[in-house]
């Protein structure tokens, strides 16, 4: 193979490199900033030890228990509960810090013979030196963070409590691209209002996820090459 051959084919290379690259991370923009959860595994609950049941009692400890009166409310897997988002967040910090010191030192020079040692007039041995250094920074940042609506979700697990463990999300198809909300967490039965409903807020262990593909997430995105500049490789 000719030596011009080699050096026409290493521009062409170095192309298809970034050129992959390019699609590649151009890849990850499109899909958009949609990250959902894995679903929840089954949680190992804590079983307290219990009294054996006497045989031919009225009354039986253990199980859900007999409920003369009961209404709508989701109590049991399967059924289905309507979690109200209520998320707002507001965090700020502020930092300054000024930092100075300065020093000096002088050191006189020796007499010889009870005079100074000059040059020329000018005295030789003697030393001194100064220094200084100021140092000023300040820091600021402030996020805030809003969620509201609605989401349907689904009694996956009833621990020995009573505490329900539920998940569920929903997906809106819009013209311009695609939603996803998803919401999972464990729910105290006592929280959940009269009408099947509970506040995100009253959500342990929750895990709210909201974002979108499509055109519009797309263009809220930075571009790869944006990325690289504002990543850890970027060495200024």
């Amino acid at each position: 193979m000719s030596r011009h051959s080699r050096h026409s084919r290493r521009p062409a290379a170095w192309l298809a490199c970034a050129l992959a690259a390019a699609a590649l991370l151009s890849g990850c923009v499109a899909s958009g900033d949609v990250r959902p959860y894995a679903p929840m595994a089954p949680i190992q609950p804590v079983v307290q030890a219990t009294a054996p049941a006497t045989q031919g009692a009225i009354y039986r400890g253990g199980g859900n228990g007999l409920s003369l009166f009961a209404d709508r409310r989701a109590r049991d897997v399967g059924d289905l509960l309507t979690i109200q988002l209520v998320e707002n967040t507001t965090a700020q910090t502020t930092a300054t810090t000024q930092v100075g010191k300065d020093s000096s030192i002088d050191i006189g020079g020796p007499n010889l013979f009870g005079a100074p040692v000059t040059i020329s007039g000018r005295e030789v041995l003697g030393a001194s030196a100064s220094g200084s250094r100021d140092f000023e920074g300040n820091g600021r940042s402030a996020q805030s963070n809003r969620l509201q609506g609605s989401v349907t979700v689904t009694v996956v697990q009833r621990l020995p409590n009573g505490n329900l463990v539920v998940e569920g999300s929903k997906n809106l198809r819009l013209n311009q691209g695609d939603e996803l909300v998803q919401v999972q967490g464990i729910v105290r039965p006592a929280d959940i209002s009269t009408d099947n409903t509970v506040p995100s807020s009253r959500v342990a262990d929750a895990r709210i996820v909201y974002g979108g593909r499509g055109a519009i997430a797309q263009s809220n995105a930075m571009g790869w090459l944006g990325r690289f500049f504002n990543s850890r490789l970027y060495p200024y």
